[in-house]
């Protein structure tokens, strides 16, 4: 081992101070110091779910494996038979623990492992509560929002199918799917679906369906079982993963009655493996039906427009003005005749009226003419200028009158 990164300080367990190319540090003094560094840590509580579970006849320790329920980490744990029996004697793979471990380095293999002198079983209750906390968790960073929930593509191009191998779910799914419509296309994964590794194994298919461009929607699946079963769909990684998709994701796990908080963060939950089929895909029998509904609905209205339309030329056609266009010409002329008689009848009564007026005009006129005067004997009297005399005093002796008769004029002197 060489570098001078690698031992600064003062050795442990009787090794070098430092180590140089010159003089680099044996294996066992590089396992002590590594053992004493992971010794600092002391006894600590740690959480886990138990993946693996070895009990040897007639041995008093106890091999466990722990694995993280949201990574591929794992390490193994010992204790003595005794203290698996007080604290979880009913232990199974894939129950979730809390143990009271102190880690430990053993030089001999270069392994690092947990040694445990208190073993919990997580119940059934402290799991709800601790499900139910982190739910509240989620719900509170918005990953339960509605708002931000999408809608499915009425006819995907691809579906991506997470679940287990030959699964009951996987075949609802698929069946229930090409049922409804025999194109559809599915990108299946299997992954496990309880147990340690269902968590990474499901993040994973995930990531590698939501990066597939072909994909439009992607259904998680499962059967139904035990609140335990049924635990790593309630994983906060799992959450998280499925909140940061592009594509729409479908959460169908278990039965109605099931609810993993993974059904709060999808964007569409389904009761089960079968009503996921029936939400992501149409049903071709029913869209048929429907299409033909609407094509008979259009023809109908369309049947109707045209028959209404139809009525309303025949009733235009039926109009007089229409079926006898002729009528209106012969009422416009006989308007026009009954107008000109009248126009007939008004001027010659106007001029009847102005005839008869004019005639008692020019009787009246005659009346008052001078001539008619002159024709009943009288004379009119006029001096040389013109002048009308109408007294003796107006004329002297000698003066020379014209006298103006009913027939020719005379000339007279005034004689006195």
């Amino acid at each position: 081992m060489s570098g001078g990164s690698a031992g600064n300080g003062s050795g442990e367990g009787g090794g070098p101070p430092r180590s140089t190319a010159e003089e680099p540090w044996p294996v066992r003094v590089v396992s002590q110091k590594v053992g004493a560094w992971i010794a600092r840590l002391g006894w600590v509580w740690v959480d886990g779910q138990v993946a693996q579970i070895s009990r040897r006849p007639g041995a008093s320790t106890v091999f466990l494996t722990l694995r993280d329920p949201s990574a591929d980490l794992s390490l193994t744990v010992t204790t003595n038979r005794d203290v698996l029996d007080a604290g979880a004697p009913e232990l199974r793979e894939g129950a979730r623990v809390v143990l009271h471990a102190k880690p430990e380095f053993y030089a001999a293999r270069g392994t690092l492992s947990l040694r445990a002198d208190e073993i919990r079983q997580v119940g059934l209750g402290e799991l709800l509560a601790r499900l139910e906390k982190l739910k509240k968790l989620l719900a509170a960073e918005g990953l339960f929002d509605r708002a931000r929930k999408r809608r499915l593509p009425f006819l995907p191009g691809r579906i991506g199918l997470i679940t287990g191998r030959a699964s009951a779910a996987e075949r609802d799914v698929l069946t229930n799917a090409r049922r409804r419509w025999p194109a559809v296309d599915f990108r299946t994964v299997n992954v496990a679906v309880q147990g340690p590794g269902a968590v990474p194994q499901i993040v994973d298919a995930l990531k590698v369906l939501d990066t597939d461009p072909s994909v439009d929607v992607i259904v998680i699946a499962r059967g139904g079982g035990s609140i335990e079963d049924l635990l790593p769909f309630s994983d906060e990684a799992l959450c998280r993963a499925v909140f940061g998709c592009r594509t729409p994701v479908v959460s169908a796990i278990g039965h109605e009655t099931d609810a993993p908080l993974l059904d709060y963060v999808a964007d569409v939950r389904a009761s089960t493996p079968t009503d996921a089929a029936k939400r992501v895909v149409p049903d071709l029998a029913e869209e048929v039906r429907l299409i033909r509904q609407a094509r008979h609905r259009l023809e109908r209205a369309v049947r109707n427009l045209v028959d209404r339309e139809s009525h309303r030329i025949d009733l235009l056609r039926s109009r007089p003005v229409l079926a006898r266009p002729q009528v209106m010409v012969d009422l416009r002329a006989a308007d026009l005749a009954a107008l000109r008689a009248r126009t007939g009848r008004c001027l010659d009564h106007r001029l009847g009226t102005a005839e008869n007026d004019l005639r008692h005009t020019l009787a009246r006129l005659r009346a008052l003419s001078p001539a008619a005067t002159l024709d009943r004997g009288y004379a009119i009297v006029q001096r040389a200028d013109g002048h009308v005399v109408r007294a003796a005093a107006e004329v002297a002796p000698g003066d020379p009158l014209r006298v103006r008769l009913a027939a020719g004029e005379l000339a007279a002197t005034v004689d006195g």
